[in-house]
């Protein structure tokens, strides 16, 4: 099997037409052009690394797995080291999504934990010209078409849903509505605590629909919802830098504890499941240079607001695309909206998931 080596940041001279307004800080032949084509398969082992605190009675915790299985990622590998007294792969019986859980006596003095996942990930593109009818699973469609407990259906979800694709006569015409109407009327919101809360009727009503992936590519999947496009988000981390120099668009593999990024994906009768991610959009507009740029049309925003609508970079490893999930094991048997971090509990409580320092976690990737 061959693997894709890894990438170094691609710099490109300024296509026609693209150097007439040079981003802030780089000279035009500097200016990157975020385009992801079909490429080969990268290995990346994924590592979770957990300490939780220690004299807190009985500790249980669960991670994400990178659980897909699809045309762009693959998992080859799954193990763990460490102390644990148990540790499983289990399912939540009502979404079918697999994690991995595992718990510490109270005895412990000094808990911790390694889960290590191998995954292969590629470019996912799309050609928009080409007609190729896929299938899928009946269920899985319904699944993708029903509201959860943060994505309603009705109300303010579904009048604006109406608003956007009211001159929409096909499937895609409706999610280009959809897209183009987040990256113009929403916002990346820096003060948001981890990838937000993904309440995406709050958004809606908020001023000025701000938030992070979990709220925007939320907002998105339940509007697509709501208009009738099977939609769904796919929560996970990213893994490594982006190959397009975008700052924002990668993790650094040595620190990933804050690099989870949720993203979604439509089904469309002509195309399968269709890649799109207009946060991370929102987020290049908002964080990549200093000042705030507003113009879809700047040059550093153009591409990836071109891309980004059917292509993503196999930079980032999804788990699961699961919402109201419950914790195997969890004897509150509270659901989580999301399962994106990892998850522990012991006789103080609830661990946080967005505190890794405190928590303690760590999570870091090496490519193969």
């Amino acid at each position: 099997m061959m693997h894709a080596t890894r990438r170094s940041f691609l710099k490109l001279g300024a296509a026609a037409g693209f150097a007439s307004a040079v981003p802030f800080g780089l000279r035009a032949e500097e200016v990157p052009r975020y385009a992801p084509t079909a490429s080969g398969w990268r290995r990346f082992e994924l590592s979770t690394t957990l300490t939780p605190p220690a004299g807190q009675g009985a500790t249980k915790v669960w991670l994400p797995l990178p659980d897909l299985g699809t045309d762009w990622q693959r998992t080859i590998d799954t193990r763990w080291t460490g102390n644990a007294t148990s540790a499983a792969i289990v399912t939540d019986p009502a979404t079918g999504t697999r994690l991995f859980a595992a718990g510490f006596d109270a005895g412990e003095a000094a808990p911790s934990l390694t889960l290590i996942s191998t995954v292969e990930t590629r470019n996912r593109t799309i050609d928009w010209s080409a007609r190729t009818p896929a299938t899928e699973d009946p269920a899985v469609l319904s699944a993708a078409l029903a509201p959860s407990g943060l994505k309603p259906l009705d109300g303010v979800v579904r009048d604006t849903a109406r608003q956007i694709t009211g001159g929409a006569t096909t499937d895609v015409d409706k999610v280009r509505a959809l897209y183009d109407w987040i990256v113009a009327n929403c916002h990346r919101e820096p003060t948001v605590a981890g990838c937000g809360t993904g309440d995406i009727a709050a958004v809606l009503t908020a001023a000025g629909h701000g938030g992070k992936c979990a709220d925007l590519n939320g907002l998105f999947v339940g509007l697509a919802r709501a208009s009738g496009v099977p939609a769904r988000d796919i929560y996970g981390v990213r893994v490594a830098p982006s190959a397009f120099g975008y700052k924002q668009l990668g993790g650094n593999p040595e620190k990933l504890s804050g690099a989870q990024h949720c993203r979604a994906e439509v089904w469309l009768e002509d195309h399968g499941w269709v890649a799109m991610d207009p946060a991370d959009v929102l987020k290049v507009m908002r964080q990549e240079r200093p000042d705030w740029i507003r113009d879809r049309a700047d040059p550093l925003i153009a591409p990836v607001d071109a891309a980004l609508f059917g292509n993503w970079e196999g930079n980032w490893v999804g788990f699961n695309t699961a919402n109201d999930l419950t914790l195997p094991g969890d004897d509150a048997g509270r659901p989580l909206p999301f399962l994106m971090y990892p998850q522990g509990v012991n006789a103080a409580g609830r661990l946080d998931e967005l505190a890794a320092d405190a928590f303690a976690y760590a999570i870091t990737a090496r490519e193969a």
